[in-house]
């Protein structure tokens, strides 16, 4: 017979012992994959969000006027008559060394036009970017061409316009592309054309009026971000929106704390349901373990027999745990975020992690009590018989 029959049999022997010892890691590694999973799958999700959050760095010109505003933020005192920014600049801000964390860089040029005697802000901008940069923005119609207009809500409605009618601005006819359902922003009060267009509309050849850049992420180190634009763009003021993200990330990152501290707790109490239902086995066993010391049985084969008990319910401990930790994320996402669609995937790392801890809590709460089981003395174990 050799060590693991031993061991195979004292387990299916001691039922009992080994489901309260399985139960006590089962529901620490359980806890555990059930935190992390749920904190992975709220990070992923808010970094989506993040990255689908539009324009988050703004590049103005440097001005001491207070002025206008757009988008609801403050763009300190842009003068369309007398600051602008060279077009031709724009292109130092793929330059920086985090360059790679931009999305996307959109030019636009505004002015105030007057149309049907009324005074309306025309905006040119890069459609192209449009998806990334206003990703809120839900169209009737289509994206402009050359010589087409994007409306929104608010100015269509005041000058009476529908998609395909046309107007002119300062000679230039326009025809209506699209419609910009209400926003709630100053979207809803501009007029939209190609770049170019509006250059050539307003008279301000190569140059625009503010840049809106896309690059805030979770990994995006913003700040530094906002510092390397300000050296390539000098004449320029850099301004961050990222009041609501860091909110986010920041109560994020303390569920993230508490659950390591709960984490930490849980896996404290799964080790000591181990190490004392371990060391009520060695007390049981006392007879059996002095048998096995007197027949030939050395010190380090009694400490193989108990260690390999523990292995083997901290492995199987570990993929259970992992298997109820998993299934109970899905369940409570699907209660919390109710009405969409949950993509959650096997993560191999977390499982492997969930495994190796499993076993390394087992063995780490039986040292003692094999150590204890292997200084037996046979013969005061014989003497209960």
């Amino acid at each position: 017979m050799t060590l693991s029959d031993i061991v195979f049999k004292n387990l299916m022997r001691r039922k009992a012992r080994a489901i309260f010892v399985l139960a006590g890691i089962v529901i620490a590694v359980a806890t555990v994959v059930s935190l992390r999973s749920f904190t992975v799958f709220m990070t992923n999700d808010i970094s989506e969000k993040i990255d689908k959050y539009g324009a988050n760095i703004l590049i103005v010109p440097k001005t001491d006027n207070l002025s206008l505003s757009y988008g609801g933020v403050n763009l300190g005192g842009i003068s369309f008559e007398m600051h602008e920014l060279n077009e031709h600049e724009l292109s130092r801000v793929k330059t920086i060394p985090n360059a790679q964390n931009i999305a996307a860089v959109g030019p636009m040029v505004l002015g105030a036009v007057v149309l049907q005697d009324h005074h309306v802000l025309l905006a040119g901008v890069d459609f192209t970017k449009s998806k990334v940069l206003k990703p809120w923005w839900n169209i009737d119609g289509s994206l402009p061409a050359e010589t087409g207009a994007l409306l929104g809500a608010e100015v269509a409605q005041l000058l009476g316009l529908n998609n395909g009618e046309h107007f002119s601005i300062k000679g230039r006819k326009l025809e209506v592309a699209g419609i910009i359902r209400p926003t709630g922003s100053q979207d809803d009060q501009l007029i939209f054309v190609n770049l170019q267009t509006a250059q050539d509309i307003l008279s301000k050849h190569g140059v625009i009026s503010m840049a809106e850049v896309a690059a805030l992420c979770n990994a995006c180190p913003i700040d530094e971000m906002v510092r390397q634009i300000s050296e390539v763009l000098p004449g320029a003021k850099v301004m961050a929106i990222q009041q609501v993200v860091k909110s986010r990330m920041e109560t994020l990152g303390l569920f993230n704390q508490f659950s390591l501290g709960i984490s930490a707790v849980i896996i404290l109490v799964g080790g000591l349901v181990v190490f004392v239902t371990m060391m009520g086995s060695v007390r049981e066993r006392t007879l059996e373990i002095g048998i096995l010391r007197a027949i030939g049985f050395k010190k380090k084969h009694i400490i193989h027999i108990i260690m390999l008990e523990v292995f083997v319910l901290s492995a199987l401990a570990g993929i259970t745990g992992y298997i109820s930790g998993i299934g109970a994320t899905r369940i409570a996402l699907g209660i919390i975020i109710q009405g969409r669609t949950i993509i959650f995937g096997i993560e191999p790392a977390l499982a492997i992690q969930a495994v190796t801890g499993a076993i390394l809590i087992g063995l780490c709460a039986s040292i003692y009590p094999s150590l204890m089981a292997a200084r037996l003395d046979p013969n005061e174990a014989l003497r209960s018989l």
